[in-house]
């Protein structure tokens, strides 16, 4: 089955892919009315699977079907099928994959009730309702494509972060930017899912409406009982006209051999139903327990791509620290170079004003002894350099200058 195949959704049509219990699939094209019908859920929850609104991660307990809309997986499972919304997402392929994989190994067909009320549904943890195993492989498939995301995101984020602690670039930066603003967006929609995993665990009203098979077999149950019931009625109503056209006081209610035989077979069947629904009250509190369980494990792993995640992201936080102050060092440095050249400036504004003063055009006969001008220019040179040595030994002093 190739889902690049199937056809594009038309006017009021929208394409889905069927996944029965007994592992078959086919491409449907479903309208909302038939899908609301089919499934007995409303149209606000027929909404959230609608690409074209942006709802976040949600799962639903419905009263004939579970709705979840994760990531790119949105579906609607039942207690016998799976509605999956068609797109082109690899996701959808893979689930549809990895659900007939599991439902042809394990045989989640035969246990099954569907239409056969006869036949009983062990809940234990080696066989798991129908419904809870499609869900099971839509957790799969989203933790699966997450942490896929996140590992990739780690193999570009960790040479990445060693090139740019050695090389320092306008490039490296723009590529860290663009990690980071990924990486927050992953981990907002991980801790979405994180969230309502874990908002359904705490909520048992919640996980008891998505046991969809006990559901659907106490239904069963009780059509057949008031359907016992009132063939009993009829026994009853029968035997007593018959007792009473014979002999009102005499005759037993039941006027025949088969007849008591028929009233005794049908009471044991109605003790044994009432037996079995008596028993779902168990069965609900076990059905919860294994869901959780289920979601559990789940959202351990969903938790631990978090955890990596936040890892990711508390290296690179260490990263940008590093540069931050290798930065400020560097900056120092400029700064301690600049005061350095300003001493010598001033040193130099102070000999020139000096040579200045012999520049100027005046008739002095001092500037005309040109041994008192070289004893001039030495004696400021030599002031020039002692004023500047005692400028660097009081920055020094001061701890200006970390030389």
């Amino acid at each position: 089955m190739d889902v690049l195949e199937f056809p594009e959704t038309g006017q009021g049509l929208r394409s889905w892919i069927r996944v029965d219990a007994s592992a078959n699939s086919q491409a449907l094209e479903i309208d909302k009315l038939t899908i609301i019908r089919r499934c007995g859920i409303s149209t606000r929850d027929l909404r959230i699977l609608d690409p074209l609104f942006v709802y976040p991660p949600t799962i639903l307990g419905r009263e004939k079907a579970i709705v979840a809309n994760l990531e790119k997986m949105r579906c609607i499972i039942t207690a016998d099928e799976v509605l999956l919304l068609n797109t082109l997402d690899r996701n959808v392929l893979q689930y549809v994959m990895e659900l007939q994989k599991r439902l042809r190994s394990t045989g989640v067909a035969e246990l099954n009730p569907g239409g056969s009320g006869s036949r009983s549904f062990r809940s234990t943890s080696s066989y798991s309702p129908f419904e809870f195993r499609a869900l099971a492989v839509v957790l799969d498939v989203v933790s699966g494509s997450l942490d896929s995301e996140a590992s990739e995101l780690e193999m570009e984020a960790y040479p990445l972060l060693d090139e740019l602690t050695s090389e320092v670039s306008t490039f490296n930066l723009e590529r860290v930017r663009g990690l980071k603003s990924g990486l927050v967006a992953l981990t907002r929609r991980i801790r979405k899912i994180r969230d309502e995993v874990e908002n359904i665990m705490d909520d048992n009203e919640n996980m008891a409406e998505m046991y969809l098979t006990e559901k659907k077999r106490k239904m069963e149950s009780s059509s057949l009982i008031s359907d016992d019931q009132s063939s009993l009625v009829g026994i009853f109503r029968s035997n007593e006209g018959a007792s009473e056209a014979s002999d009102p006081i005499i005759c037993p209610p039941v006027s025949s051999p088969s007849g008591f035989r028929s009233l005794t077979k049908n009471w044991s069947s109605l003790r044994i139903r009432r037996k079995s629904m008596m028993m779902s009250s168990e069965n609900t509190a076990k059905s919860v327990e294994e869901l959780e369980s289920l979601l559990e494990a789940h959202f351990v792993v969903i938790d631990s791509i978090l955890n990596k995640l936040i890892t990711l992201k508390q290296h690179i936080d260490d990263t940008e620290n590093f540069l931050n102050i290798q930065m400020n060092h560097l900056r120092n440095r400029l700064i301690q170079f600049e005061l350095l050249l300003t001493s010598a400036t001033f040193v130099l504004a102070i000999f020139g004003i000096i040579i200045g003063i012999f520049g100027i055009n005046f008739p002095v006969p001092l500037f005309n002894d040109s041994h008192t001008i070289k004893l001039v220019l030495i004696i400021t040179s030599i002031c020039g350099i002692i004023l500047y040595c005692a400028l660097v030994c009081f920055y020094k002093w001061r701890k200006v200058l970390l030389l």
